[in-house]
């Protein structure tokens, strides 16, 4: 099996590399590539891989603009240290989503699943167009519609509907409706943004989730980030970092 890795810490990269051969001598590394340019060289001069270890924080990049750039038909198997991109993963051949730090276990439960996947499916074109859709079919539906919140001695139910966004501060978690009303939350914004579905809201940086109906206007900022505004007012000025600009504006036009 071959299998090609694009990573750009080189020695996560080495480490992956080692583990990769210690499960099955058989399988035999490609190539190991570090950006979105180089990638892009690689698969107009090489033959398609087996397999694909990607992470998708790359240093001149999202590793989703490679996919914008050449035809890839290889499953590909995402490894990075955020949950936020898990969507847009499986609409780009993802068949798995590792969390960093990975472990052998990990690998190996991946590994089992190209093998079962492979038994059911023929790697023809057509089979694998419906083994994308099956993926691409994974829906958002159950979603969580409201947040019982504790408030002045009373519990009540704030619906997700009015939602306007989630927020980190020194004191936890707590959510913001349109009407300016804010209520605390013990859960983290990344369990928040599992129950809310990533279609309606977006983790736009470490501490705010907002909702995509009540973002109002979005600009450029310097260094290529975004600055964006809602419909209320913030404490602090919403900054999208460069590394997530192209990914929040694909969200955004995924309407």
């Amino acid at each position: 099996m071959r299998i090609l890795i694009i990573e750009d810490e080189v020695k996560t990269a080495k480490s992956l590399a080692r583990l990769i051969q210690s499960i099955d001598i058989r399988y035999s590394i490609a190539d190991s590539l570090q950006s979105i340019s180089s990638a892009v060289k690689w698969f107009s001069d090489n033959e398609q891989p087996d397999v694909i270890f990607m992470d998708i924080q790359l240093a001149d990049g999202l590793s989703f603009d490679i996919f914008t750039k050449v035809n890839i038909t290889a499953p590909v198997i995402f490894c990075t240290a955020f949950d936020d991109y898990s969507i847009q993963a499986f609409k780009s051949n993802g068949i798995e989503y590792l969390l960093k730090p990975f472990n052998r276990n990990d690998i190996e439960s991946a590994f089992d699943k190209i093998t079962n996947l492979k038994t059911h499916f023929n790697r023809d074109q057509s089979t694998s167009a419906n083994l994308l859709n099956i993926l691409k079919s994974i829906s958002e539906d159950d979603t969580k519609k409201n947040f019982l919140v504790y408030n002045r001695n009373s519990y009540i139910n704030v619906s997700t509907s009015v939602i306007s966004y989630f927020y980190k501060s020194l004191n936890g978690i707590n959510l913001v409706t349109d009407d300016k009303k804010t209520y605390s939350l013990t859960e983290s914004l990344d369990q928040l943004h599992r129950m809310v579905g990533k279609h309606s809201f977006y983790r736009i940086n470490r501490q705010y989730l907002v909702a995509f109906k009540s973002i109002t206007e979005v600009q450029h900022y310097f260094d290529r980030k975004l600055v964006v505004r809602l419909n209320i007012e913030t404490d602090e000025k919403l900054i999208v970092g460069r590394e997530r600009a192209s990914e929040f504006l694909d969200w955004l036009g995924d309407r």
